[in-house]
């Protein structure tokens, strides 16, 4: 008799949606669960979702795209979100625009490789800050004091390990002056709460959950990118904008930090149907997805629909491109 439960259970996932309309999948590559891809890419996939049977959106229910289940999926980041998306593994994902120009056009940090030609933008959707988090006994003041240093720069298929090694590289730094770890954002705190790790790099929106637990248990400090480092990493052919994370971002932050940032794309693959492509589009920017992003994390109140194509440098998806044309943000 205990079996009779369980069938039902079955045949009820086996049996047809009602009305007969069909569940469409849909994934959303985020990053580390210590990052703000996580946290963004599973409000962005609620918001989107409205599957079979629901009530209607008017009378309190799913206000997303008929019919749609996204998930958020955890990864390493930008690297392996684009190349999952681009080989089909992944509907769509997170990435660093800098990260995903160069996989396709098969340039910079992807230069020798097969471009990952059928990448296309569905958004931008809010710049990422370029954290180096330090021991504040640790005697790091500026980037020239990581030398020498225990210093993590995030882990393979990460965009912060692209760009931490442009940073330092643009420092006259390089793996021989450092001792290198390869650690994700929340290893990397655990091993500074721990004294073994000096100091790490993290390239994300602000506040990081990772980083803000690790200020609330130990003295640490965010490293400025001076001005001489800034100026070869900034300007017309780079991804780069000059940025700060405000004072008080994270505990014990008494003034304004100077860094980088660049922007965090929304992507997909240009043979997903333009049709559902603009619908998700669509569902991102209404007024409902905007107040969950507003009301669900800190920056999702920086995610704003007029910025929705700022330093998009790879093409639109038509759907996404459809919208856009009637939203009157692109002619």
């Amino acid at each position: 008799m205990r079996l009779w439960p369980a069938l039902m259970l079955a045949l009820t996932l086996l049996a047809p949606p009602a009305g007969g309309q069909e569940v469409t999948f849909f994934r959303i590559g985020n990053g580390s669960t210590a990052g703000t891809y996580y946290p963004i890419g599973g409000i962005i996939a609620t918001a989107i979702s409205n599957p079979p049977g629901g009530a209607p959106c008017a009378e309190g229910g799913a206000c997303g795209v008929p019919g749609l289940l996204a998930s958020a999926v955890a990864s390493a980041g930008s690297v392996e979100n684009v190349e999952n998306v681009g080989k089909g593994a992944l509907e769509s994902g997170f990435a660093q625009a800098d990260v995903a120009y160069w996989a396709q056009t098969g340039t910079g940090n992807f230069a020798g490789l097969p471009a990952i030609e059928n990448l296309c933008a569905i958004a931008s959707l809010y710049p990422e800050a370029l954290h180096i988090v330090a021991r504040r006994e640790a005697g790091i003041d500026n980037i020239a004091d990581l030398r020498g240093k225990r210093v993590s720069l995030d882990e393979p298929g990460s965009g912060t390990l692209v760009d931490a090694r442009l940073v330092l590289d643009a420092a006259g730094l390089g793996d021989a002056d450092l001792t290198v770890m390869h650690l994700p954002a929340t290893r990397a705190a655990a091993a500074m709460r721990e004294g073994k790790l000096d100091a790490f790099f993290f390239v994300g929106g602000y506040p990081s959950p990772a980083i803000s637990q690790l200020a609330g248990q130990a003295e640490v400090k965010l490293i400025p990118i001076d001005d001489a480092i800034a100026t070869k990493l900034t300007g017309a052919e780079t991804f780069f904008i000059r940025d700060i994370v405000p004072q008080g971002t994270y505990r014990g932050m008494e003034e304004d930090v100077s860094t980088l940032s660049v922007g965090a794309l929304w992507i997909t693959r240009a043979d997903q149907p333009e049709d559902l492509i603009h619908a998700v589009t669509r569902v991102l920017w209404n007024d409902n997805t905007m107040r969950q992003l507003s009301y669900g994390h800190p920056i999702g109140r920086r995610i704003l629909r007029e910025n929705a194509l700022k330093g998009v440098a790879i093409p639109l998806h038509p759907g996404a491109e459809r919208y856009y044309r009637e939203a009157g943000l692109l002619r």
